[in-house]
């Protein structure tokens, strides 16, 4: 009676199990209808615009070594240039440069101007680096996770994956994107599901970027099914155990 009445109890555990872990296996296919074609990297060559709070990288060289010195950090302990609250950097001589609103290749050409002005280097060679890009990915995700990006360029996509890819519960077709430009916060909700967005401008992300894949339906309705059912099932199996007890008695 008692190897009965257990195992009564764990067919029911067994049961609610699988009942709260159906879901549809349903493949869901990216860029639905998608034909053969070639896409224009509308962002892959377009320089997200430098903001304030950014850590840029600033090398400056010359066919003059001993001249380069001076216009270049020698504290190896910090590790960049912050761009302050009033959009500037501190560059050694050169003093506040104007940064940000502009892209990295204005910045290099407004550096070099600068420097040629002064008639002590020859061909100065300006590289510039962004040492703080990141975007943060958020939501129906594997791994919800902050990405640091070393290369500065990161479609959508690739950021998801390296999220872990949506959970079966990712809503694909509105994926909202939140970025900051101007001083402002703007949101797009992005369909990944259609081919258009290959060709979209918010294919690739900018610095900061927020990707938060909103719950579908099904994960909506699971939940609160789950949350109704497993209280009333736990009282039925308590009241079946109380039962069984007092019989086996």
């Amino acid at each position: 009676m008692i190897m009965a009445s257990r195992f009564i109890v764990v067919l029911i555990f067994i049961s609610l199990f699988h009942c709260l872990s159906c879901t549809s296996t349903k493949k869901i296919a990216y860029f639905e209808n998608a034909q053969d074609s070639a896409f224009r990297a509308v962002l892959g060559t377009i320089e997200a615009p430098i903001q304030k709070n950014d850590i840029l990288n600033i090398t400056i060289s010359s066919l003059s070594p001993t001249a380069d010195v001076e216009y270049n950090r020698s504290d190896n302990d910090v590790k960049g240039y912050l761009v302050n609250g009033d959009g500037n950097i501190q560059l050694p001589k050169l003093g506040n440069v104007a940064a940000a609103g502009l892209t990295k290749k204005q910045l290099t050409e407004s550096i070099t101007n600068i420097i040629l002005e002064k008639k002590e280097l020859l061909n100065p060679i300006v590289e510039i680096r962004q040492l703080n890009f990141e975007v943060t990915v958020l939501g129906e995700v594997t791994t919800p996770t902050v990405i640091n990006v070393p290369s500065e360029q990161i479609s959508l996509i690739k950021a998801l994956g390296l999220a872990g890819d949506l959970t079966i519960y990712g809503k694909r077709d509105n994926i909202l994107l939140i970025r900051e430009e101007d001083g402002k916060r703007i949101t797009r909700h992005l369909d990944i599901n259609s081919a258009d967005f290959l060709g979209s401008p918010y294919y690739y992300l900018k610095p900061n970027d927020v990707v938060y894949v909103e719950p579908n339906k099904a994960k909506i309705a699971t939940t609160d099914r789950t949350q109704q059912i497993i209280p009333v099932v736990l009282s039925g199996i308590s009241i079946l155990v109380l039962v069984l007890d007092r019989v086996i008695k």
